[in-house]
């Protein structure tokens, strides 16, 4: 039973992180200005988030409200879009 919860939970993370990366490549258009390793991106208008290894919180206050010269994304993104986005920059760091 505890293995069937873990097959499900790891699965929904896995739809949320490609959910996230795709939102990070395209509607986001976040490779534009930030370096990811995971996607290849290198740009340097923004946070170097390889460096700076945000957590999910820090990535979801920036998306929703907005930093420095980043547009807020709250009205662009849904909140599911934003917590997708924000999960996958999150957790693509840890690798």
């Amino acid at each position: 039973f505890i293995f069937f919860i873990f097959v499900i939970e790891k699965s929904l993370s896995d739809e949320i992180f490609d959910a996230g990366k795709k939102i990070f490549l395209e509607q986001g258009n976040c490779a534009t200005c930030h370096t990811l390793s995971d996607v290849g991106s290198q740009a340097n208008i923004g946070p170097n988030l390889d460096e700076i290894s945000p957590d999910l919180s820090r990535v979801k206050i920036a998306v929703t409200l907005g930093m420095g010269v980043m547009p807020a994304y709250d009205g662009i993104l849904t909140s599911d879009e934003i917590h997708s986005v924000s999960y996958y920059v999150s957790e693509s760091i840890k690798k």
